[in-house]
């Protein structure tokens, strides 16, 4: 059953590391019973609830989507289809913006 499972791309451990917390300080400050949990996020095993996700992006000073970046982009794709190839087509043309009058 163990191959079943999917895998939940994140950099939940970068972040983390980066800010130079260990996961008992992140448990801690998250007010958890252990780092179980702590450990199954970052190995893609479990996702963090709504809550927990915010309090981890406040915590690593980044944004969800930053902690999530594959998984995003992923769902970007899947739900804006036609809008990926306009994102794709508006960076190859650069405008310019007209300046403001003073």
């Amino acid at each position: 059953m163990a191959g079943n499972k999917k895998h939940i791309p994140n950099s939940l451990k970068k972040h983390r590391k980066l800010m130079r917390y260990s996961q008992e300080d992140v448990r801690r400050k998250l007010l958890l019973r252990n780092t179980s949990m702590i450990s199954k996020w970052e190995n893609g095993e479990r996702m963090p609830s709504g809550e927990n996700l915010l309090k981890l992006s406040v915590l690593y000073k980044t944004v969800v989507n930053e902690l999530y970046y594959t998984l995003t982009k992923d769902y970007q794709a899947a739900l804006y289809p036609q809008e990926r190839v306009f994102i794709k087509h508006r960076k190859r043309k650069t405008r310019r913006r007209p300046e403001r009058a003073p």
